[in-house]
């Protein structure tokens, strides 16, 4: 049978496709033989790092090409320093991962000094964790031994690792609310220092995770060291089952003004320990860090390292979500500035 020229082409088309190789399954992923750099706006070692070093290698795993990944760590201003350092200075090529911290979105709307990058224009790959407990105890030796006691007392001493941080700001708006005269910040510690600092009195008082504080520092509660005096419920109304019974936050508030602040602060925490790019990273790049990231937190082997790392079980922030929780965070101008007055340098507003 004659072949007319359509047929003819047709079949040597189909004939010569079948020795050609495809070429997207011999195109090299991107990230084969690369490495990718997390920078941490914080010290080695405290919780924040390890839920960093918990995701880490299942990120590994799920990136295609499973390149390198590596941590630098670059601690200042409460994240502010990381933070305009990867919004600046860092080459968007989607080598170059930030995880700064709570304050990040903190510092922006709150328009806190040094802060030189735009929330709205960086690009989130989510966070592990989106719900948090936080706890305020006191160092039973400084006599801080219930509520009563820390409002009866003058100069409560409450450690912190910076202005600006997320332990201190919380910290403050506990001393705030629960009423301390005139408490004095003690600041320049990281989070392990922290816990060495509190038993030597360094200073009285603190805030930190619970679940940090029972996975590191149980034998703080069993021997009586420190007194668990009120809880933040992030989001409100998630009781921690070891302490349900703790008074919450809230219950201190004596104005809606302090009540919006509060939900403030409920809504930077939130947003968790977010994972960024720098703004002008490909799509192409930013499409597979996404994918791998939501992989990640859904991966049942990161949430066994994360509890074993943490002491906390994750409560991951997808992508998509935590760019319309930015999106949607209050930015009231009067509350924002009430909130700065809070979580600032100078004394504490009065009530």
């Amino acid at each position: 049978m004659e072949l007319n020229r359509f047929q003819l082409g047709l079949f040597l088309g189909l004939f010569l496709g079948w020795f050609q190789p495809d070429p997207l399954l011999s195109q090299t992923p991107f990230y084969q033989g690369k490495t990718i750099t997390v920078i941490q706006g914080t010290s080695p070692g405290g919780t924040a790092d390890m839920m960093v070093r918990a995701a880490l290698p299942y990120l590994k795993k799920h990136i295609p090409g499973e390149p390198t990944i590596v941590s630098e760590y670059m601690p200042g201003a409460g994240g502010v320093k990381a933070a305009n350092h990867i919004y600046k200075n860092v080459r968007p090529d989607g080598l170059t991962i930030g995880n700064i911290g709570a304050a990040l979105v903190a510092n922006a709307v709150l328009g806190e000094i040094g802060v030189l990058y735009d929330i709205n224009k960086l690009t989130y790959l989510g966070s592990s964790h989106s719900s948090y407990h936080w706890v305020f105890i006191s160092r039973r030796e400084s006599g801080l031994v219930n509520l009563e006691a820390l409002r009866s007392a003058s100069g409560v001493r409450v450690g912190a690792q910076s202005v600006g941080h997320a332990v201190y700001i919380v910290g403050r708006l506990f001393a705030f609310l629960i009423g301390l005269k005139e408490p004095k910040f003690v600041v320049g510690y990281s989070g392990p220092e922290l816990d060495l600092a509190l038993p030597r009195g360094e200073f009285d008082a603190r805030v930190t995770n619970a679940d940090t504080l029972l996975k590191r520092n149980r034998e703080w509660l069993t021997k009586g060291v420190v007194e668990v005096q009120a809880i933040m419920e992030v989001p409100k109304g998630t009781k921690h089952p070891y302490f349900a019974n703790l008074t919450e936050i809230e219950d201190f508030a004596r104005s809606e003004r302090e009540r919006k602040v509060l939900a403030m602060l409920r809504a930077f925490r939130q947003v968790g320990s977010p994972y960024i790019l720098p703004p002008g990273t490909p799509r192409e790049q930013v499409n597979i860090l996404q994918e791998a990231m939501v992989k990640t937190f859904r991966d049942p082997g990161f949430h066994t390292e994360y509890k074993k790392l943490t002491g906390d079980e994750p409560t991951p922030l997808m992508p998509q979500e935590m760019d319309r929780a930015v999106k949607e965070l209050p930015r009231d101008r009067e509350i924002v500035e009430f909130f700065k007055k809070i979580s600032g340098g100078g004394p504490l507003p009065p009530r």
